[in-house]
């Protein structure tokens, strides 16, 4: 063996228990007990677990000709693979360009030579005009077996129900999934219409005008078009009690409906927009925004029961400076939280550690579950002979402050500040290489491949 972990604990989605990991050049060659190999590293009192897959992530995206989010694929991919996320799939969009192709190529050159791990791409239709639903036949063939929906921001990217009803029977065809955005975006505008006529501008108001109800209607909406289609749906960053209600009610009756939430969701709450303080309120602006504390309950039920099967980040950073642009107008702060280096060791901590999750809860919801459901299993997602050497060494012991200036995501911003986790990567692998060793990124900027990824069906995905 070129590598072998030994002594430490092997978390998989599938169970929990002792075995020595053997790595030869890019894939895990064994998996067992008294393993000998090259370099041996010494995991005594650690948990070794697949790198994290985040599914949800916005690297490199530009919100126009002077905005844009404050992590690019070096940087961002530096922050993930710190933080134990091995692959990402991030969300290449059709805005700006002619067609997803032209998209696509643009994004792949964002990436190319700049991430340090693995990546994917989801595909953002914002305009589904009949040759552009045709298009998404080649994009599928260049492995982007996903697609986004938005059913908000009204004339940027929202598309109507006729428009998501083509795009799910479409991708359906193809054995491609569908994400969905679902926030009424029509009584939002309207919302945000009446707030600013009323002089209400500041961050507060954001999470005024994206009530619950708006999630809750859309989220119902979507999967009655899902049903209406026979294909399967992805709704994404859910947040509330009643948007969770109506995906277990369609998976109850037999609907393939899967859903996402964030970290952000699980742990933070509405009363940080009540700061007076205008880049503290600020910081938080996302969409969905924050809901009320009661959710977070329903939210780690519906992990914990596998009503919700992943979590992600919707990373999307941005800095002080850059909030600050909607000083005056709540609607013009940028929207996102960032958070790629911080997902793995917060469930950690307030999953496992505080008894909501169990260690195997942990590993389906950060890495086997995304992989499985977007095409990237068993290669990625697990630890078995074949798979890619894609491993994570956990310190459960480990202490981490979660402070902008002790983490790697390119923001001044840290939505977590102050707060201290136990529980830490030591070391992060890569296909057999080090990209972080004892807690210090040691990869290499290019490193990273994209990977095509398997169209979605039943009989080799996760059931809901």
């Amino acid at each position: 063996m070129d590598i072998v972990i030994k002594g430490g604990t092997l978390v998989l989605g599938e169970g929990v228990f002792p075995a020595d990991v053997g790595i030869v050049g890019e894939k895990v060659a064994a998996i067992g007990q008294s393993l000998d190999g090259e370099r041996v590293i010494d995991a005594t009192g650690c948990l070794v677990l697949p790198g994290g897959v985040d599914a949800h992530a916005h690297l490199a995206l530009s919100l126009g000709p002077d905005l844009a989010v404050s992590d690019d694929f070096e940087s961002g991919t530096i922050a993930a693979a710190c933080g134990g996320t091995t692959t990402v799939i991030n969300y290449a969009e059709q805005c700006g360009y002619a067609n997803l192709l032209e998209a696509l190529e643009a994004w792949q050159a964002k990436a190319a030579g700049h991430a340090v791990i693995d990546y994917g791409f989801h595909m953002l239709i914002a305009d589904p005009r009949p040759d552009v639903i045709e298009e998404m036949a080649a994009v599928v063939e260049r492995g982007i077996t996903s697609f986004k929906a938005l059913l908000a921001y009204k004339g940027i990217v929202m598309l109507d129900d006729a428009q998501l009803f083509r795009v799910l029977e479409r991708a359906r065809d193809l054995g491609a999934l569908v994400n969905v955005h679902a926030e009424n975006g029509h009584l939002v505008d309207e919302l945000v219409a009446a707030c600013r006529a009323a002089g209400q501008t500041a961050p507060r108001y954001h999470a005024l005008t994206r009530p619950e109800v708006a999630e809750a209607e859309a989220t119902e909406r979507a999967l009655a078009l899902a049903e209406a289609a026979c294909a399967p749906i992805y709704i994404v960053h859910m947040t509330c009690a009643r948007a969770v209600e109506t995906l277990r009610r369609a998976q109850a009756r037999g609907q393939v409906a899967f859903g996402e939430t964030c970290p952000q969701y699980l742990l933070l709450d509405e009363r940080v927009y009540e700061s007076d303080d205008f880049d503290t309120a600020a910081g938080y602006v996302l969409s969905p925004p924050l809901r009320e504390r009661s959710n977070q309950d329903a939210l780690w039920t519906a992990l914990a029961a596998g009503t919700i099967q992943t979590v992600g980040t919707d990373h999307c950073p941005f800095t002080r400076e850059q909030k600050a642009r909607g000083r005056d107008d709540f609607t013009l702060i940028p929207n996102g939280l960032p958070g790629i280096e911080t997902r793995v060791g917060l469930l950690y901590h307030y999953g496992v550690g505080q008894g909501r999750l169990s260690l195997s809860d942990w590993v389906r919801l950060t890495a086997t579950n995304p992989a499985r459901l977007f095409g990237l299993y068993p290669r990625k997602g697990t630890l078995v002979p074949g798979s890619d050497g894609d491993v994570v060494i956990f310190d459960p012991e480990k202490r981490k402050t979660l402070d902008a200036a002790s983490l790697h995501m390119r923001t001044d911003i840290s939505p977590y500040a102050g707060w201290e986790v136990r529980g830490w990567p030591r070391h992060v692998l890569q296909r057999g290489r080090f990209v972080v060793e004892d807690g210090i990124f040691v990869g290499k900027p290019g490193a990273g491949r994209f990977f095509p990824r398997r169209r979605f069906t039943l009989s080799n995905d996760i059931q809901p």
